[in-house]
C-alpha cells in the first residue's frame, strides 16, 4: 500500500491521473491493450480532469464502470452512466466502455457485466471512497466473501446523505436507496488500484481505511490487502492519519 500527501486537490488529481496514464501505456506496450475501471463523484473530478489529457491511445483501452443507482434514468442529473459520458466517454473515445445500466433488471444486468469483465482481467482501477469507508457502492458492512462481480446492494442513510450534500439532488427522499455495485472480490482483482480521496469531510474515513483493522464495516479497509494500491490524498483528507 502506497500513500501519497499531495499539496492540494489538483496536484493530487495530476499525480494519480500520472501514474494510471503510466500503467495503462505499459499495459498497452505489454499487452496491446487495457481494460481500466473508471470512478465518479466528487472526488474523481480534478483526477478525470488530468486523465483525459494524457497522452493515451484510447482506442487500445475498455472501460468498466463501477456503480450506478437502479432505476435512476441516465438524464438524470445524478446518473453516473451521465457523468461518465461528458467527463470521459466521449473526450476520449475508449475502445469500449461497458456501463452498468441501472434502469434494467438488476439480476439480469449483474450476469450481462460479470460475464464481460470476466474476459477483461483489469489493468488499472481508478476508485474513490464515501465518507463512511464505502469502495464503489459497497456500504458497511460490506460483503467481503461473495465472488460475485456485480451485486444489486442497499445504499444506508449515511451514503445517501453524501450523494445529497454533494449536490447531486434536491433532497433525500429523491436519492435512491438501491444500486447496482461492482463488488469487493471484483475491485480487487485489478492489477493495479489508484485511489483518489480529497476533502477534510473523508479524513476520518481515510484514518480508519488506512490504519484501521481490514473489516466490513469499513469497506476500504479491503484495500490494506492488495499489493498495488496508491492512496492520493490531499492536505485536508489526510489530516487524521497518524504521525509518524
Amino acid at each position: 500500500m502506497n500513500i501519497i500527501i499531495t499539496s492540494s486537490k489538483q496536484d493530487l488529481g495530476q499525480r494519480a491521473a500520472a501514474l494510471g496514464a503510466d500503467l495503462i501505456r505499459k499495459s498497452i506496450s505489454e499487452k496491446g491493450k487495457a481494460n481500466i475501471i473508471v470512478a465518479t463523484g466528487a472526488s474523481q473530478f480534478e483526477m478525470l480532469s488530468a486523465l483525459i489529457e494524457e497522452e493515451i491511445d484510447w482506442a487500445k483501452v475498455n472501460g468498466f464502470h463501477l456503480d450506478e443507482y437502479i432505476d435512476l434514468p441516465i438524464d438524470h442529473p445524478a446518473s453516473f452512466r451521465k457523468y461518465l459520458r461528458e467527463r470521459f466517454v466521449d473526450k476520449v473515445n475508449p475502445g469500449d466502455f461497458y456501463y452498468v445500466d441501472g434502469e434494467q433488471d438488476p439480476t439480469v444486468e449483474c450476469e450481462r457485466l460479470g460475464d464481460i469483465i470476466e474476459k477483461h482481467p483489469i489493468d488499472v482501477a481508478f476508485v474513490g471512497i464515501g465518507e463512511n469507508a464505502h469502495l464503489a457502492f459497497n456500504d458497511p458492512p460490506a460483503d467481503f466473501q461473495t465472488k460475485e462481480p456485480y451485486l444489486a446492494v442497499d445504499l444506508d442513510e449515511a451514503c445517501r446523505s453524501q450523494q445529497l450534500n454533494e449536490g447531486w439532488f434536491n433532497d433525500l427522499s429523491e436519492v435512491p436507496k438501491r444500486a447496482i455495485s461492482m463488488s469487493i472480490h471484483q475491485i480487487l482483482q485489478s492489477k493495479h488500484i489508484i485511489c483518489s480521496v480529497p476533502d477534510e469531510r473523508k479524513s476520518m474515513a481515510v484514518s480508519k481505511a488506512l490504519y484501521g483493522s481490514v473489516a466490513p464495516e469499513i469497506p476500504a479497509s479491503v484495500l490494506q490487502n492488495h499489493p498495488s494500491t496508491y492512496f492520493y490524498l490531499d492536505p485536508e483528507s489526510a489530516s487524521r492519519i497518524p504521525k509518524s
